[in-house]
């Protein structure tokens, strides 16, 4: 299999050298608007080739990976829908699926029966395909959002890929994904954003930082992502994200009024909820 890999960052690169290991692919042609990632990339054994552009990479490929942030995705699809061979699958790992599916839609024509939107629940906070690994995907959840449009065959190719890479396979719709990782992806990450940036805005910031401990490390460790990345996916998901911080400004104006008030019962009740779910959760990941 030829696969044209379009982004070479860290999720796009620990896929290809995951594909690589589990003898899925004999060539690997790469691309990305940083040619510096490109270069790395070759220079790493990741890819086996370069292309100068999105289009040519997609020449001759059975299949190709859209690996790019959830922006810039829709001008890829437009880029290689003309290049695609008439059996190449295209398939992406888009923290966000909605705006994904609509801009596949209207820029593939025919081959939309080919696309298989997927979104792998593996990451980490430091980018980059020096950061790569082939197994990243080891025992995690790999979502897809097919739509009634999506061909059977292609859906299952990509099925069979992401298990041989590890992962378990849920299917959702785009809809639902996008409300559920508003809730436990975007969310976090925006309110790490935030947490960090406050108290970096604060005039005594330096030894507040100085100070912190494991819990706070903990806490905001996603902080140190993309910026660029998680602006594209937030406003990608706008409109769930915002749904998701409107719930929990309320929740949090409930625990500004238990502290100006004393009102320790609340903010026992509103802890213990949260501690009991926490460890439930823990249990059934472990």
């Amino acid at each position: 299999m030829k696969l044209a890999l379009i982004g070479v960052g860290l999720i796009g690169g620990s896929f290809a050298r995951a594909v690589r290991a589990a003898g899925r692919v004999r060539h690997i042609v790469g691309f990305d608007t940083q040619p510096e990632a490109l270069h790395r990339a070759l220079e790493l054994g990741v890819i086996d080739e370069l292309a100068a552009s999105a289009a040519s990479a997609v020449e001759g490929a059975d299949l190709v990976m859209i690996a790019t942030p959830v922006g810039s995705i829709e001008a890829v699809l437009s880029a290689i829908a003309p290049r695609l061979s008439r059996s190449a699958v295209v398939t992406d790992v888009g923290s966000t699926k909605t705006a994904v599916i609509e801009a596949a839609r209207a820029e593939l024509g025919i081959a939309f029966d080919r696309f298989v939107p997927a979104h792998p629940i593996a990451g980490r906070e430091h980018s980059g395909v020096e950061h790569s690994d082939p197994a990243l995907f080891r025992n995690s959840v790999c979502i897809i959002t097919a739509t009634a449009g999506t061909g059977a065959s292609a859906i299952r190719q990509v099925e069979l890929l992401w298990r041989d890479l590890g992962c378990r396979i849920e299917h959702m719709s785009a809809e639902d994904h996008d409300r559920v990782f508003a809730a436990v992806s975007h969310l976090p990450h925006l309110l790490a954003f935030a947490v960090v940036a406050q108290i970096a805005s604060d005039p005594d910031a330096e030894r507040r930082f100085a100070m912190a401990g494991p819990s706070f490390r903990d806490l905001t460790r996603i902080a140190a992502s993309s910026p660029s990345m998680w602006t594209e996916i937030c406003m990608s998901n706008r409109s769930a994200i915002s749904d998701e911080l409107r719930n929990h400004r309320q929740l949090l104006d409930k625990l500004q009024r238990a502290l100006d008030e004393g009102d320790a019962g609340t903010l026992r009740q509103v802890f213990s909820q949260a501690a009991t779910a926490s460890r439930q959760g823990s249990d059934a990941i472990d």
